[in-house]
């Protein structure tokens, strides 16, 4: 089972990794002055030029002395291609770098407005209900190509510059289009960031299926070593009627029969330990390992028949020898990224499986059985669903999006009770920026999740996987922005 606190682990590390590379749009690069020619200049000058008037054209607040701000056109505000253009880091950064150009267009902003109202692009979408953002993406190119490049008023203004040629024009046109549709590239990104956590959560269920078929494929090695013993030259007695009260073990064989977990093996390959680079050679050692054991010498002297001796034998080679095993660390990093991070929290509900099979009492640092059906002692294998609830299935994805969707005003939040003279802002370590934005979404999001448990997952995630000092530093920023939001009443939470 994929508890919550894995979620939010996988969760974070897709996060890290998207947004660590994310930016909408592929902005054009200035060009270095005296190194590009008088017609690049220009084109690159259009270009900030007209982003800036699509933007104005779009209703978007571009700040204090922006000049004429035109919001009262529905079809232009709804469609969304200016937010996302706002909304870019990269973009603002670009704006900010050219305030001089904001008031450029303001002459002829409204005749702009009014040639693309009476444009048959703007007829066709103004009856539509919804667009998807490719569409809203072509009608802003198209626009860019038919209205805007051919528009006086724009080409009026631009030849005030004494850099102005139509190749320059055409270009600058040319760079904003190619910026636009870049967007799908970036959509592309997110897609496979959604796919990529979707993806790590079920290597982690894999990961438990695997953990469970060791026991199995341990034993049938033992098995092949006993068969070619009997088989050698000058075999000994022991050889010829060996102790089989290892290969005999009734949990292995009712691992073996577990109709759930061999379909799943057959359908998961990355799931079947004897797929594993040097397989051969991790079997071996772990077997090596355990009869080494003085536990192994006194289950081998124990009568057999006793499904809950064989399955408590298990689960303490299972705790004690396999898990914690160096060599199952290094399968397990050459086979996935993920599963060395997903190792720690699998193995406890491995260890749970088998511990309901026999109803045997909770160990310390097992997961704890919440369940509503745990069941009695009935020497079968009842495997874990993938998740407890539907809630748990959708709560991956769902804290994907709300930080993505609001990682601007969450760090807006963040930024506001930073102390200047403990902490800089602009030198964070990203992963604590990922964690806390992360933690909001839970907050603002979650009425259900009691603030305590959101603290304390989210500071144990930031001691892991960042910085030293980086657990004291979400604590005390997650403290005063849950104060604020009670506050603003935008939670309820004490």
């Amino acid at each position: 089972m994929i508890n919550r606190s894995l979620i939010r682990i996988k969760t974070i590390q897709i996060l890290y990794s998207y947004l660590l590379t994310r930016n909408d749009f592929k902005l054009e690069t200035p060009p270095a002055p005296g190194e590009t020619s008088r017609d690049s200049l220009f084109a690159y000058s259009v270009y900030v030029d007209l982003m800036i008037l699509l933007l104005k054209l779009s209703g978007e607040n571009l700040g204090p002395n922006s000049g004429v701000m035109l919001d009262d056109d529905p079809v232009l505000r709804k469609n969304r291609v200016g937010k996302a253009l706002r909304d870019d880091l990269a973009v603002r950064n670009l704006l900010a770098a050219n305030r001089d150009h904001r008031n450029k267009f303001d002459s002829c902003i409204r005749d702009i407005r009014d040639a693309i109202a009476a444009s048959a692009i703007y007829n066709d979408i103004k009856r539509k209900r919804k667009m998807q953002m490719t569409e809203q993406l072509t009608f802003w190119t198209t626009i860019l190509t038919t209205v805007i490049r051919k528009h006086k008023g724009v080409e009026r203004v631009l030849r005030r510059s004494e850099d102005f040629s139509h190749v320059g024009f055409d270009n600058g046109v040319k760079m904003l289009v190619d910026t636009l549709r870049s967007f799908d590239d970036t959509r592309s990104a997110y897609l496979k960031a959604r796919a990529d956590l979707d993806r790590s959560l079920s290597q982690a269920y894999s990961l438990y299926h695997a953990l469970l078929m060791l026991p199995v494929q341990i034993t049938d090695l033992q098995a092949r070593r006993l068969d070619n013993n009997k088989n050698k030259y000058l075999p000994k007695p022991e050889d010829l009627n060996p102790n089989t009260r290892f290969v005999d073990n009734a949990f292995v064989a009712a691992l073996r029969n577990c109709k759930p977990l061999t379909e799943y093996i057959a359908d998961n390959a990355d799931a079947d330990p004897s797929t594993w680079r040097d397989s051969d050679l991790l079997l071996g050692t772990l077997l090596d390992q355990i009869m080494a054991t003085e536990a192994y010498e006194a289950y081998m002297e124990s009568p057999a028949g006793d499904f809950a001796a064989d399955a408590a034998f298990w689960r303490e080679m299972m705790r004690n020898i396999v898990i914690p095993s160096d060599e199952l660390a290094e399968a397990l990093e050459t086979k996935s990224v993920y599963w060395n991070d997903d190792l720690a929290i699998m193995s406890t509900f491995v260890l749970k499986t088998i511990r309901r099979s026999y109803a045997a009492p909770q160990a310390e640092g097992e997961e704890p059985d919440n369940s509503d059906d745990k069941p009695q002692a009935t020497g079968e294998i009842q495997l874990l669903p993938k998740f407890m609830n539907r809630d748990d299935e959708t709560f991956g994805a769902e804290l994907f999006e709300y930080v993505v969707n609001n990682r601007e005003k969450y760090r807006q939040w963040i930024d506001s009770f930073i102390n200047p003279e403990q902490w800089d802002s602009e030198r964070l370590a990203f992963m604590d920026i990922v964690i806390l934005t992360t933690a909001i979404a839970e907050i603002v999001n979650y009425p259900s999740i009691p603030v305590p448990v959101t603290l304390n997952e989210y500071i144990e995630i930031a001691n892991d996987y960042s910085t030293a000092r980086s657990g004291q530093f979400i604590n005390g920023v997650l403290f005063s922005i849950i104060k604020m939001l009670n506050k603003e009443g935008i939670i309820n939470k004490q």
